[in-house]
Parts: structure tokens; C-alpha cells; sequence
């Protein structure tokens, strides 16, 4: 199972009006270049290059909820699926989650997977977002 981790930038970010969780389009990007949680936008990420079904800049990641129980937020996302077509994708090693509509493409977390892989043609990778606990809660 891969790793969650938070770009540290996110609170202040969020303190500072940056995401709107429940309607912003927060996209899934490739990367085989090691995140860090001092990453703050989309430019300090060495994506993958784009073709054989990558598209530049990831695939959008559809809001499903983003409910407050109690006074805790949880947002949930759909799950990000990419499908290599006409040949490989890849290699990569980490998602990047982050906010495309932020005019910097402000970071939000990432998902090491511990290994690097490589999409062969007609293969398909899954970033599987929590669909019951959420991307991430927040009390």
C-alpha cells in the first residue's frame, strides 16, 4: 500500500484561502523524482513525460464529498486511474495530488509507492483514494 505524505505548505495554504477542497479541480500527477515535504507548487515536481496516455500536468481527481462531522472535515476523491496507450508510461514512483485550479498548482500530498513502475501498453495503474477514510481528515 502506498504512503501517504502532506506538503507542508498545505496549512498555510488553507489558512491563507489558497484551496476551496469542495470545488477546486485537484488533479493526480506522475513523478519519478522524489517529493519533499518543503514542496510548495507544482513547478518544484519533475513530472513524467507526457504521451502513451500521460497527459501533462496528471488526470483530474472528481470530487465525491467533502463532509464535516462533528467538526471534522474529510475529503473524499475519486480514484485516479491512468491506462498506458501506444506504449509505456512510466517509470514512476509517486503520485502528487495538488490544486490545478491555484494559479501556482499549489501541492497538497503525495503517495510513495516504494518501487519504481512502468506502465506497459493497455496496463492500467490506479492512485486508489480512500473512498471510507478520505484523502485526509482534518479535526
Amino acid at each position: 500500500m502506498a504512503t501517504y505524505n502532506k506538503f507542508n505548505s498545505f496549512v498555510s495554504d488553507l489558512c491563507q484561502k489558497v484551496h476551496n477542497l469542495n470545488s477546486d479541480t485537484l488533479k493526480v500527477l506522475l513523478t519519478n523524482t522524489a517529493p519533499v515535504a518543503t514542496n510548495t507548487v507544482k513547478a518544484n515536481i519533475t513530472e513524467i513525460a507526457a504521451g502513451n496516455g500521460y497527459t501533462a500536468g496528471g488526470t483530474a481527481a472528481a470530487f465525491v464529498s467533502g463532509a464535516d462531522a462533528a467538526g471534522t472535515y474529510k475529503l473524499i476523491l475519486s480514484p485516479v486511474v491512468f491506462t498506458a496507450s501506444g506504449g509505456s508510461i512510466g517509470p514512476f514512483e509517486w503520485a502528487v495530488l495538488y490544486n490545478a485550479t491555484a494559479a501556482n498548482g499549489n501541492l497538497i500530498a503525495w503517495w510513495d509507492y516504494g518501487t519504481a513502475i512502468t506502465l506497459t501498453n493497455g496496463n492500467s495503474f490506479t492512485v486508489a483514494l480512500d473512498q471510507t477514510n478520505g484523502v485526509f481528515t482534518l479535526a
